[in-house]
């Protein structure tokens, strides 16, 4: 249904994305998870056929997204990060702009709407001004204009962001019924719990460059079954050289503030580690230990909170 191979995009000297190859199946969620300036929007918008790519291939469900760009949108859904809404418009009024734009008309188009409006539980307010809509409901706003023409490919980039629980539970239930029946969903998401209970796979990407991909059971196990140790404190530099000297530690980040390691037998350790610490001129005031998680990996490999 989506097909990437050897994506590259170039803003000048900028790289954003380089050499990104992936492909995700009908009924599949495929999460693309990031920090701010890793590349997973601009894939978004090559994909989406608004950005052209500087090399590289893209298909959506066989149709070449430069080569035919007219048949490859016919099959997407896209749900953007900013909101795509004309907030002096009705909901219905939106939705009806947005599925005419994709070719519905007449009955089919008004049947469409109430069907997406009543999904997204805004049929009630389906008269009133968006600029009336709290975040939440502009959000579902959003996601039923993007899905009001029955799309097989849907892009989702950063589809919660900013909603309120109820809203945000909604939103990831929709998601889940989308691929039930077959649709394939990108989702880039700076909430790890999210992608941990919503998608199928998973890739991560940062510097524009794909550094891991597969399951949620596959990208565990590459931990190794580390854990993950944040020190908070003052440690100058011959703090990290000591602890990066020590068997079966990993200096993952470090600054002299806070320091993130990866370490095996992390709790048996400690006392290890604050000596270490202690005997080089540095302060431990706070600790915080994580289990092998995907959060885990994903700071091992990009050295940043996924929200950084």
């Amino acid at each position: 249904m989506i097909e990437i191979q050897g994506l590259r995009k170039e803003f000048g000297d900028l790289v954003a994305v380089d050499d990104v190859s992936f492909a995700a199946q009908p009924g599949e969620v495929f999460g693309l998870l990031g920090p701010n300036g890793a590349g997973k929007s601009t894939t978004i918008g090559c994909l989406s056929g608004l950005i052209p790519p500087t090399t590289g291939v893209l298909k959506v469900q066989g149709h070449d997204v430069v080569g035919n760009p007219r048949e490859a949108r016919r099959a997407l859904g896209v749900v953007p990060q900013e909101l795509a809404l004309y907030e002096d418009l009705s909901a219905t009024e939106n939705v009806s702009y947005w599925g005419g734009a994709y070719g519905l008309r007449g009955e089919r188009l008004k049947k469409r709407v109430a069907e997406v409006l009543e999904w997204t539980g805004l049929s009630s307010r389906a008269r009133e001004p968006v600029e009336r809509f709290s975040g939440g409901m502009k959000r579902r706003l959003n996601f039923a204009a993007g899905i009001v023409h029955e799309p097989q490919v849907l892009l989702l980039d950063e589809p919660t962001v900013g909603v309120d629980p109820q809203s945000r539970v909604r939103l990831l239930e929709m998601v889940r019924e989308l691929a039930a029946v077959g649709a394939c969903v990108l989702y880039t998401t700076h909430y790890m719990e999210e992608a941990e209970s919503l998608c199928d796979r998973l890739a991560i990407i940062d510097h524009g460059k794909l550094i891991a991909m597969g399951t949620l059971a596959e990208l565990r196990g590459r931990t190794g079954g580390q854990d993950l140790l944040r020190l908070t404190g003052h440690f100058p530099a011959p703090v990290g050289a000591a602890l990066g000297a020590l068997g079966d530690v990993e200096l993952v980040s470090s600054d002299e503030e806070h320091l993130i390691l990866s370490v095996a037998g992390g709790t048996r350790r400690l006392p290890e580690l604050f000596a270490a610490v202690d005997g080089n001129g540095g302060e431990v005031r706070e600790t915080t230990m994580t289990q092998p998680s995907l959060e885990s990996l994903f700071i091992q490999m990009t050295g940043k909170e996924l929200r950084e």
